[in-house]
């Protein structure tokens, strides 16, 4: 695959039976399975492919605070608590580490808006620090540009994608709990209107407890239940340079893009929010409230192609659960990488740090970011499923609130009190007829 992914192997045997079954391996799926765990559940956490394959290893690795929505702000701040406890409960490295995160700007309506957001930030105790021009362009020196200004926010950092997800999984397995890689969830099966059992490619696992944290499949799988989940994709790239040598900040943003430390010697590039629109059965479904949100980021978006369509993780179409899925036939969604954006990163790059313009190229992938219509994920139990818990549509935050995100799954599925108020997550709020807010950022 192309982007870097630690490997980890599979409990030998699937259970019969399980306090609950998390579908879907990626770091949402695989914190809320270790959460779980933690309470003393057994735990079977199935993957179609291999964990932490898909969008869970193709991010930026950002844990961030700064610029938040208001709905996230509160998760943000525990995950980036619960980020570093972690690695002390389990001994497991993710590669976190509170580096801060920098940003720079030369548009005053853009350094207005973060100095609004710090004032928002200052009532729930998060800490940002606003740059003047000399203190923006001195500590963006491997620039070599002038700045009218910047962010810092200290407490914020990183971790590394390729290791985050299988970490968490290894350490899920050390708890006693099972990990089943290569075993694809066709469905659930329910009685008198609650989960009874989750029918995998390899057998049925019985259970009052069916967590959907696939991703970029989550509506489709929901579909399956009569389910309405609007969800769409947008596909994103990123490329990775060899900076060995070159004095880089772990994190860096400027609207030109973005860059982050991955690994040694290591620094991915992306644009934020640039995207292609791979255009689906699903997409069409669900277009009309996604509207607003396409109205505010239409500038990044740009036409795609049928490469989505062929994939099959946006089909209106039913599946049998004693027949192969369309997951089974794409283990993992692993789409062209848009050489448009890789040029132009590499423009950019070289011409905004000097340094860049002969760093060789160390890889460079595709993933596809799933999104809900007002940009805020829905964690929460399906009201006409007993036992059955959604937790997806991070909308290109999953990763950085992944320990908060299961966390609170953990707390919904076993009824005691949440991490964070858990209303703003809530599927209803896209019931016909409902306002949309559409997250800030």
């Amino acid at each position: 695959m192309p982007a870097p992914l630690n490997l980890i192997a599979s409990s030998p045997e699937l259970p019969a039976e399980a306090d609950a079954v998390v579908i879907g391996g990626g770091i949402i799926g695989s914190f809320a399975a270790y959460y779980l765990a933690q309470r003393g559940l057994k735990v079977a956490l199935v993957e179609k492919g291999v964990v932490g394959g898909e969008q869970s290893s193709r991010n930026w690795g950002w844990c961030r605070q700064q610029n938040r929505d208001e709905r996230e702000l509160p998760m943000a701040t525990k995950s980036i608590d619960l980020w570093e406890r972690f690695t002390a409960e389990s001994g497991e490295q993710t590669g976190f580490k509170r580096c801060g995160l920098f940003y720079v700007s030369n548009d005053e309506q853009e350094l207005a808006t973060w100095a609004s957001w710090r004032e928002f930030a200052k009532t729930t105790g998060v800490t940002t620090h606003m740059l003047t021009a000399e203190e923006a362009t001195r500590r963006a020196g491997f620039t070599g540009r002038q700045w009218r200004g910047g962010v810092f926010s200290p407490s914020d950092g990183i971790a590394n994608p390729g290791l985050a997800a299988p970490a968490v999984a290894k350490a899920l397995m050390k708890l006693g709990s099972t990990v089943h890689q290569g075993c694809a969830a066709r469905g659930i099966e329910t009685a008198g209107g609650a989960v009874t059992s989750v029918v995998t490619e390899k057998g049925a696992i019985r259970t009052p407890l069916a967590i959907m944290a696939g991703g970029a499949w989550a509506s489709s799988f929901c579909n399956q239940l009569d389910v309405r989940f609007p969800q769409a994709s947008v596909r994103q790239s990123i490329v990775a340079l060899a900076t060995a040598g070159i004095d880089l900040p772990d994190a860096f943003y400027s609207r030109g893009f973005s860059m982050t430390q991955r690994g040694e010697g290591c620094h991915a590039l992306a644009i934020s929010g640039r995207a292609r629109v791979d255009p689906t059965i699903q997409f069409v479904r669900f277009a009309r409230e996604f509207i607003p949100m396409f109205q505010r980021r239409w500038r990044n978006l740009s036409p795609g192609g049928l490469e989505a369509f062929r994939s099959g993780h946006e089909s209106l179409s039913r599946w049998s659960l004693d027949r192969p899925t369309p997951m089974e036939a794409v283990r993992i969604l692993d789409p062209k990488v848009d050489q448009t954006v890789v040029r132009l990163l590499r423009k950019r790059a070289g011409a905004l740090i000097p340094a860049l313009a002969s760093a060789p190229v160390a890889g460079s992938w595709a993933g596809y970011v799933d999104s809900t219509p007002d940009g805020v994920p829905v964690i929460g139990e399906v009201p006409s499923i007993s036992g059955f818990i959604l937790a997806a549509g991070f909308s290109g935050h999953g990763f950085g609130i992944g320990p908060g995100a299961g966390h609170l799954v953990a707390d919904v599925a076993t009824g005691v009190a949440p991490i964070v108020e858990a209303r703003p997550y809530e599927l209803s709020r896209f019931d016909p007829g409902r306002p949309l807010d559409v997250a800030q950022f």
